[in-house]
């Protein structure tokens, strides 16, 4: 993202641009802004410079919406803008999607497969209530998002109004297996102190954790639901995979 030549090659002929490369691992606020927004800045501007300005799909986070909780967040957030700054030449959109999953992803993958297992931990609290989103219906909405002239931020979740808490998420992989699932609730306090572990061993390696103190933030965030309200008037798109089925296709080949 840092190199200049290197994006304007991608720019040769371009009708769009999905930006969806981004950094999700970071010890600081500068790691995160380097990417997601320096990168996203230099991008963008170069698009909105070209002869004719490409459409420009920014794909964002559900996080920026609470740009507080995490360098992650913020980055997100400020990404946002650093796109919407070219919006008098620069056709630009920005999706928010929830948690994304689906055949390929590895970092929901553990959790539902041990879910699907018979054990399923409970990393939020018991009144959280998140969106989802199958990454096909993500794909279809990026893809309407580029035939479109829309301008602006939208959310878009797998059309559950209201989203999923933690025991909805359960008993759909009880009933993919077939049998009951042991619930273990895994308490905040356990969690940050698993977290400032991960940073002082990502500072010895160098290698940035997943799990961080600002990432239990976002875990224990209560309100990660979505509103397809506004999407589904500007794009014709409408999501098609709720959990059920998005879970059997994920796990296909897996278990």
């Amino acid at each position: 993202m840092a190199d200049s030549s290197a994006l304007e090659h991608l720019l040769e002929g371009a009708e769009a641009v999905v930006h969806c490369a981004g950094l999700v691992r970071g010890l600081t606020q500068a790691d995160f802004d380097a990417v997601n927004v320096a990168g996203t800045e230099a991008l963008a501007r170069m698009a909105a410079s070209q002869d004719k300005p490409p459409r420009f799909v920014l794909i964002s986070s559900l996080a920026a919406r609470a740009p507080d909780l995490s360098p992650y967040a913020l980055s997100k957030h400020r990404a946002e803008k650093a796109v919407a700054q070219f919006g008098d030449t620069l056709p630009w959109l920005a999706l928010r999607p929830p948690a994304v999953y689906g055949p390929g992803d590895r970092e929901l993958l553990p959790l539902l497969v041990a879910m699907t297992k018979g054990v399923a931990p409970i990393l939020g609290a018991s009144t959280a209530r998140f969106s989802l989103l199958f990454v096909d219906d993500l794909a279809r909405a990026v893809a309407q998002a580029i035939r479109g002239d829309e301008r602006g931020i939208f959310e878009l979740h797998d059309g559950k109004e209201q989203g999923y808490d933690w025991e909805e998420v359960i008993a759909v992989a009880e009933a993919f297996r077939g049998a009951a699932a042991l619930r273990v609730p895994i308490p905040e306090w356990l969690l940050r102190m698993l977290a400032r572990l991960a940073i002082g061993g990502a500072r010895l390696s160098g290698r940035p954790p997943m799990l961080s103190p600002a990432k239990v933030n976002e875990l224990r965030h209560p309100d990660w639901v979505c509103d397809n309200s506004a999407i589904c008037r500007v794009l014709d798109w409408q999501p098609k995979i709720q959990f059920a089925t998005g879970l059997r296709l994920t796990l296909a080949g897996q278990i």
